[in-house]
């Protein structure tokens, strides 16, 4: 990855285990780079070209794959989200601020939030949604 703007991708582990990673928002980095390893059920790239770049009309084909966890991509349109991280044993490791701009793939782990100033973003990640028995909750590390 040619990273032509000085600000790095984060990853987040928890021992060996990718829990997430960030992409701030001054980021910058020309052509096609996959920041995912290729064994996410989700992948993430961060894309530049210029203008006048051609890119190939494509369908996808349908290919079977198994997710066994969801996966989530959050991008902050606006404001500002304190995102704590949990390990498998739902203890509290250590958490990251985003802002306006930022992106953030959750892909292991526990994680929790706190809208620390009015907040606008999207969220992406596998489907269907499954309700309850998507996710299982449990306490911030504040309140246990």
């Amino acid at each position: 990855m040619n990273n032509t703007s000085g600000f790095a991708i984060e990853q987040i582990f928890s021992g060996q285990k990718l829990l997430a990673i960030i992409i701030p928002r001054d980021f910058a980095a020309t052509g096609v780079n996959f920041i995912t390893p290729d064994n996410l059920s989700q992948q993430l790239a961060y894309i530049q070209h210029p203008s006048g770049k051609l890119i190939d009309p494509h369908c996808h084909n349908p290919v079977s794959r198994e997710v066994l966890y969801t996966q989530e991509v959050l991008l902050i349109k606006k404001g500002s989200l304190r995102v704590d991280f949990y390990g498998d044993d739902r203890k509290y490791l250590e958490f990251r601020i985003l802002n306006a701009g930022d992106v953030i793939l959750l892909a292991d782990g526990g994680h929790g939030f706190e809208v620390l100033e009015e907040l606008e973003m999207i969220e992406v990640k596998q489907g269907p949604y499954c309700g309850d028995n998507d996710k299982t909750r449990f306490l911030r590390a504040d309140e246990g």
